[in-house]
């Protein structure tokens, strides 16, 4: 999808932006950009604007040296861009670590949300998720880069379970386009370091920080989530059903996994028009 950029206090932030009417914010997570959600824009573009921003160190977006992007800074940043394009309220939805960022920044700019949706993500200590232990370490070790720069030119390795396949429920039909949307800046080793930085600025502590304003969110939140996940258990949907009072229902998708909207764009594309017309 082509690419805008607006320049704020934390530098140019690329975006997506598609359409016109009620802005619609999409976040998605670690490794991926705002081709995460080209389906759904594609489906919903004709009847509302579709903002979806590439995160700091993902898609055309680059972290400058001295940028924070715990969740906190991350979350100032989404109503940076709000404010630069004259954005009051939006539509929120996340996935994966974005989903993370969308609770934070519901919760620190809860005027600026209208609805929220969040799909299959790092919720309450889950953060992050123990089966991405193995990434958070080489992270941490400065070893991660140089395997994604090697999932970046090997499109086979990218998509199996040690890549991208472990999001998918069929990985095999990824396109080496798709892929390149995703990991193409990761080909320069030391674009790879800025998601090094990326993964290793965030922690539970500061999603656990959150939690006293979730628990007094009562704008309209839409659950929905994948449930053959291996990283965010079903488990996590219920428990934010419980913590935020806003929360109107639970909606899951029988096999799904993490990179859904990608995949099953047309079952979420629904969901989130019925959502958006019982709350607007």
């Amino acid at each position: 999808m082509n690419r805008s950029n607006v320049s704020t206090r934390f530098g140019d932030i690329a975006y997506v932006d598609v359409g016109e009417g009620p802005v619609a914010l999409f976040v998605h997570g670690v490794f991926l950009s705002a081709d995460l959600w080209r389906n759904v824009i594609g489906a919903l573009g004709h009847e509302r604007r579709c903002i979806a921003v590439d995160l700091p160190g993902h898609g055309a977006t680059a972290v400058p040296p001295t940028q924070d992007v715990t969740l906190p800074a991350i979350a100032d940043m989404l109503a940076a861009l709000c404010d630069a394009l004259g954005i009051e309220q939006v539509d929120l939805v996340g996935n994966d670590s974005g989903g993370a960022v969308a609770q934070v920044f519901a919760a620190n700019h809860q005027r600026r949300i209208r609805t929220l949706v969040l799909t299959n993500c790092d919720t309450h200590d889950n953060i992050p998720p123990p089966n991405f232990k193995q990434a958070v370490d080489l992270a941490a070790e400065g070893q991660l880069a140089p395997v994604v720069a090697q999932m970046a030119v090997d499109h086979d390795l990218a998509r199996s379970d040690l890549g991208l396949g472990s999001g998918y429920e069929r990985p095999e039909e990824l396109s080496d386009d798709v892929i390149d949307s995703y990991l193409g800046r990761f080909r320069d080793v030391e674009a790879g370091r800025e998601v090094e930085r990326f993964i290793n600025s965030i922690d539970a502590p500061q999603l656990l920080a959150a939690e006293p304003a979730l628990k007094e969110l009562r704008a309209p939140t839409l659950v929905v989530w994948g449930t053959a996940d291996q990283f965010f258990d079903l488990s996590w949907a219920y428990w934010l059903r419980d913590t935020i009072p806003g929360v109107t229902d639970v909606v899951e998708l029988d096999g799904a996994k993490l990179f859904f909207p990608d995949e099953r764009a047309d079952e979420l594309v629904p969901l989130l028009r019925k959502h958006w017309a019982a709350h607007q």
